[in-house]
């Protein structure tokens, strides 16, 4: 069915572009904090991807350049899933070094779409070990999985390697968005997440992976599935997306600017260079 916008949303693509160039005219970030300055990498897909500007729309770091005033560094592209992380972080040591402050990896919404299974964070067994009095003790064991065949193993590939790697700079996974429908030819039709995948698993089931991690690795994780505000299920917030009809998966220009001030206000809360260098 055709979806027609409502009034009140039609000065929304407007407005926006008014803001960013209101943005971008500005010399000094509109929000003066310990981000300012700092180069920042962002690793993910296509809601990342900066082919996205100068033919589609703006795209969040570009935003936050502005409101906090940090650098970006942009690898991520259109379609790539998790295990695709390292090669995204890989390009960006060959590029950069250890010239950067922070990495931001917004990754998971093409491994719902494409099937990946879940997996689990560990495998368990028993084993003995020294305690208290020399005594050898038998107790449950475990250790992490490095599995490139699902989702969590795959991220525990890829935060091995970010931690050793860039063990002293500061780490942020980003939860994925809500999904509505798109369609993006015949062979390309992908939908709402009112659907699970082939795998049983909802988007929620992945979000719920990405949080887990900021436990198993010790990372902040930003839970922009929520705090975005964006949810695409609902027409009224259809313009925020590129075509009400035929893509509620990616943010347009208003959604992405949604999409940095949430971010701006979260990142304000973590520190951006931690002094202490190993």
């Amino acid at each position: 069915m055709f979806y027609t916008m409502p009034r009140i949303y039609s000065h929304i693509i407007t407005i926006a572009a008014a803001l960013v160039f209101a943005l971008t005219a500005n010399a000094q970030p509109l929000i003066q904090s310990q981000w300012e300055g700092a180069r920042v990498a962002f690793l993910g897909d296509s809601i990342t991807d900066a082919a996205q500007l100068g033919t589609t729309n703006d795209v969040y770091w570009n935003n936050l350049k502005d409101i906090l005033g940090i650098e970006p560094y942009v690898y991520g592209i259109s379609g790539h899933r998790m295990d695709d992380i390292v090669g995204q972080a890989e390009k960006l040591e060959t590029e950069h070094g250890q010239e950067v402050d922070a990495i931001i990896v917004f990754i998971g919404t093409n491994d719902y779409n494409g099937n990946v299974p879940l997996g689990e964070w560990y495998s368990y067994s028993t084993e003995k070990v020294e305690v208290s009095g020399h005594v050898m003790q038998e107790r449950r064991y475990r250790e992490l999985i490095y599995d490139n065949s699902t989702f969590r193993g795959k991220a525990n590939i890829v935060m091995r390697w970010l931690k050793r790697h860039y063990p002293d700079k500061q780490i942020i996974f980003l939860t994925p968005l809500h999904r509505g429908y798109a369609y993006f030819g015949d062979n390309n039709i992908q939908p709402s997440e009112s659907y699970a995948n082939a795998c049983g698993y909802f988007i929620d089931d992945y979000v719920l992976a990405i949080k887990e991690l900021a436990n198993v690795w010790a990372v902040p994780v930003i839970d922009l599935n929520s705090i975005s505000g964006l949810y695409p299920m609902s027409d009224a917030q259809a313009p925020y997306f590129r075509n009400a009809d035929t893509d509620r998966l990616h943010p347009n220009t208003p959604g992405q600017l949604r999409m940095a001030w949430a971010l701006a206000f979260q990142l304000l809360g973590y520190p951006a260079v931690f002094d202490d260098i190993l």
